[in-house]
């Protein structure tokens, strides 16, 4: 368990400074610097996520550690003029939070119950935001296990089944809820999250808009040091600065690379249209860059079942009834799922279509089998999957990316069935 009694805000806390920078890969994403004192913080950030914004944040915290009161400039040069400039209000009580949202095109205003959980703020970009949510989580997660331990010794003397129960259920992990703090708060109720504290000065956080498990590590003080987003869609890694970095200096550089090649998703949506003679193919899947990562056994653990892509799940469909590596498949839309191995990969196919990022159900899935696995003559720095045909009746799906390239034979039933005829 962190040591998270003396996450509590104080008036008499130390001034501390210092801040955040997130990386994908060699591509470095948001830097931000941090003052905090007593129960203030200001943060001055910035990030391409894709587009480029600074924000300038002012947090006032209760004694829990949870944000009571929250003002945030954000400036966005390649938003229209009348947007570029915006401010977000939120307020904090009890049992609700009150946000309000303005610009040069008006305000909107939303209120949202928060059902008992304890409401904090979130932004995959701003790490500050980070800290507190494990801060306030934490601090919850031990007044619960406490409460616990009391109730754990009223049930030694008085057996209630429905009392047992509730113990039974209850752990150290806190139920939070989240409010979104972008420009598109306003389309989102508030999200629900939980955080569960891990042996040695770690947590894990997962929470409605996070496909998967991010994981940060903590000083005996309770700072945030590192983040992972490595089990998540989002593979972002966060280290923490001892110094606040020069936000203003970072935020130049970006806006000159956005203004020269325009907005970048971090990782593109493409579609591949292909044709096997009578057949006719459709792959939808997102393009992630290597950015310097070690893929195989890395960004792509051995074993693990990867969305083959980014983002949302890549999603393959076929006219005809096929063959995939000798797997039948029916005419359709899938979702294609393939999993690493250090001897190989395999990949899957499976029924459930317009998943998330790691939302995978194996319970849906049509088959597996076996890829072949090949080096590209050339390192491939954007994932890139394609169906080329080698017959009327036959043909291969290709999927490449860094130093690997894997193949799965396509095979037209008709063919297939004819030939059996014979």
């Amino acid at each position: 368990m962190l040591g998270i009694l003396l996450v509590a805000c104080h008036a008499d806390r130390p001034v501390e400074r210092y801040g955040f920078i997130a990386r994908l890969g060699d591509d470095t994403l948001s830097v931000e610097s941090v003052t905090r004192s007593g129960d203030a913080e200001t943060s001055d950030e910035v990030d391409r996520f894709p587009r480029v914004r600074t924000r300038h944040t002012v947090i006032q915290l209760g004694p829990e550690g949870g944000i009571r009161h929250l003002v945030m400039q954000i400036y966005t040069p390649s938003e229209p003029v009348n947007q570029r400039h915006r401010q977000v209000v939120v307020d904090v009580t009890r049992d609700s939070v009150h946000l309000s949202k303005q610009d040069a095109t008006g305000t909107i205003q939303r209120a949202f119950a928060t059902d008992g959980g304890t409401a904090t703020g979130l932004l995959p970009q701003m790490y500050s935001l980070y800290e507190l949510y494990f801060a306030a989580a934490l601090q919850r997660a031990e007044e619960s296990k406490r409460a616990s331990d009391d109730m754990e010794a009223m049930r030694q003397l008085y057996i209630n089944r429905e009392l047992d129960q509730f113990l039974r259920a209850s752990g150290d992990s806190a139920q939070m809820r989240q409010f979104y703090l972008d420009r598109e708060f306003d389309q989102f109720p508030l999200g629900h999250g939980v955080v569960r504290p891990l042996p040695g000065g770690r947590a894990e956080i997962e929470y409605d808009w996070l496909a998967g498990t991010g994981e940060a590590t903590f000083d005996s003080a309770d700072h945030m040091l590192s983040y992972s987003g490595a089990r998540t869609t989002y593979k972002v890694e966060v280290s923490r600065l001892p110094t606040p970095p020069d936000v203003s200096a970072a935020a130049e550089r970006f806006e000159a690379v956005e203004a020269k090649s325009g907005v970048k998703e971090l990782s593109v949506r493409d579609t591949v249209r292909a044709r096997i003679g009578e057949a006719s193919f459709t792959i939808d899947y997102g393009r992630p860059l290597v950015r310097g990562r070690v893929l195989l056994g890395g960004l792509l653990p051995y074993g693990r079942v990867w969305c083959t892509g980014a983002n949302a799940a890549t999603q393959f469909t076929t006219s005809v009834p096929i063959t995939l590596a000798g797997m039948r498949v029916p005419a359709g839309m899938y979702t294609v799922w393939t999993v690493p191995r250090a001897d190989g990969a395999d990949v899957i196919v499976n029924r459930q279509t317009g998943q998330w990022g790691n939302e995978y159900d194996a319970s849906q899935d049509l088959g597996r089998a076996a890829l072949t696995t090949l080096a590209p003559a050339t390192p491939v720095e954007k994932f890139t999957m394609s169906i080329v045909s080698t017959s009327k009746v036959r043909g291969a799906l290709t999927m490449a990316w860094g130093p690997f390239q894997w193949t799965a034979p396509i095979e037209l039933w008709s063919d297939l069935a004819a030939r059996r005829r014979r």
